[in-house]
């Protein structure tokens, strides 16, 4: 129903303007200043008269004290990526591969560790094929062929 960068695509764009706008704020059982609900707006949680707690429904970026969390260096309004998602499943890696030490001098290599990383990334390579733009898919594939021959390196 949307692009990829968020927008109604256009086989859907009448259905959605002639859609009613949902309250987006809960409003409290028993305020005369509400609109009675329609059955069909009523999610099937709050039909069974449980109600979400306040945080459940804004987004986990955003918070009460302040505006929408964003990443540095990411484009405004856009969240994490894929090679995100990557970065953070390597970043320990140099360290598990005994190429990084820790600030104070110790070095924490656990090839094992290693190992099991190498391999979440495999199985994230494997979950997403086809999916993926020939960026993202060049990237995971070039940084697993350096990760599997720096690891055969260091366990000999």
């Amino acid at each position: 129903m949307f692009t990829p960068d968020g927008r109604v695509r256009e086989e859907f764009a009448a259905e959605a303007e002639s859609a009613p706008q949902a309250e987006l704020a809960p409003s409290a059982p028993g305020d005369p200043t509400s609109t009675p609900a329609r059955e069909e707006d009523v999610s099937p949680a709050a039909a069974q008269g449980s109600a979400l707690p306040e945080a459940a429904v804004e987004s986990p970026l955003e918070s009460a004290a302040g505006p929408r969390l964003e990443l540095p260096g990411a484009p405004a309004g856009l969240g994490p990526t894929f090679l995100d998602l990557v970065g953070l499943l390597t970043d320990p890696l140099p360290f598990y591969l005994g190429d990084e030490t820790l600030p104070d001098g110790q070095s924490v290599e656990n090839l094992d560790a290693a190992r099991l990383h190498i391999d979440m990334l495999d199985v994230l390579r494997q979950r997403t094929a086809g999916n993926l733009t020939a960026q993202e898919q060049t990237v995971l594939d070039d940084l697993l062929y350096r990760l599997r021959v720096r690891y055969v390196q260091k366990r000999g």
